[in-house]
């Protein structure tokens, strides 16, 4: 199948130094519509499929998603569209919320560690060990709550803790390709704007009031600063092994077609296959048919 999306103008290349406002948050293409885009993520999903079950006959690889966003930019929503058409026994999907006293006793990547796939299965991050370069760089305070040596008070985070978390991220993502997990790494760009009328319409439509939290609000306020934080992040640690790619979010039926598109184009790449059986199997397999046909 070839790629409608010219994704590469997506991904971060290794030590590109990236600023947000250079991204649209809305795609801006001519080639495609909503009801064209839906028929090609219907399409691309099918050999998704295909791909996951060669995936996990070959066993050798795991698939690590990585989904990061501002709140309401569509995380889970790009789970169901993109992932409706896998099996679910291969693919394990875990949200990361604030972190519990029992895992802020342990590393911050402690919890992650836990969470990965095995060979031949999918894993998604919905919200990651980026948690703790994003939301903990808005919000230093939160750091002292993981009683680390030598951070005592807030100006002890200084920019060398910030580069030392980033070279720490790196580190474990590299160990991971290394062991034979393929990362790939999605930050859903939405506008202030967008988001504005996403938080309107959880209040307006009594079906998603559900979803509305207070706390985005709130947290919105800070919104400067987590594209800030989004660009140090995006830029210190997108590389050749686990890339970064900043998928336009205003239009929800564009991101997961964009972020599906990826994966396949990607998934290709590893040239899995189904095991080959020796001749001597072959054989008697043949000799196993026939005793069955006798039946």
């Amino acid at each position: 199948m070839k790629n409608i999306i010219d994704y590469s103008k997506y991904c971060i290349r290794s030590g590109e130094e990236v600023n947000l406002k250079k991204y649209d948050t809305e795609y801006t293409g001519d080639k495609l519509d909503k009801e064209e885009g839906t028929k090609l993520l219907n399409l691309t999903r099918e050999h998704l499929s295909e791909l996951q079950d060669k995936l996990y006959a070959h066993n050798e690889y795991s698939i690590l998603i990585v989904l990061q966003a501002m709140d309401t930019a569509g995380k889970d929503g790009a789970i169901k569209h993109i992932m409706s058409g896998l099996n679910p026994s291969g693919v394990n999907v875990k949200s990361f919320k604030t972190p519990s006293s029992n895992e802020l006793e342990h590393d911050y990547f402690w919890r992650h560690y836990k969470a990965l796939p095995a060979r031949g299965e999918i894993g998604i991050f919905n919200r990651s060990h980026y948690e703790n370069v994003l939301v903990t760089k808005v919000h230093p305070e939160y750091i002292l709550n993981e009683n680390l040596p030598g951070i005592d008070k807030i100006s002890d985070i200084d920019q060398k803790f910030w580069d030392n978390r980033y070279k720490q991220i790196k580190r474990f993502e590299k160990n991971l390709y290394q062991n034979g997990t393929i990362i790939f790494k999605f930050f859903l760009h939405l506008s202030f704007k967008e988001q504005k009328e996403r938080l309107l319409e959880r209040i307006d439509d009594p079906k998603k009031n559900w979803k509305f939290s207070p706390a985005d609000v709130k947290e919105r306020q800070y919104w400067d600063q987590y594209q800030s934080a989004y660009e140090e992040a995006l830029s210190k640690t997108s590389t050749d092994n686990a890339p970064w790619f900043v998928i336009p979010a205003d239009n929800k039926w564009f991101s997961r077609l964009a972020i599906a598109e990826i994966l396949y184009s990607e998934f290709g790449k590893l040239n899995l296959h189904y095991p080959e059986v020796s001749a001597e199997t072959k054989e008697e397999l043949q000799k196993i048919k026939v005793e069955l046909e006798k039946e």
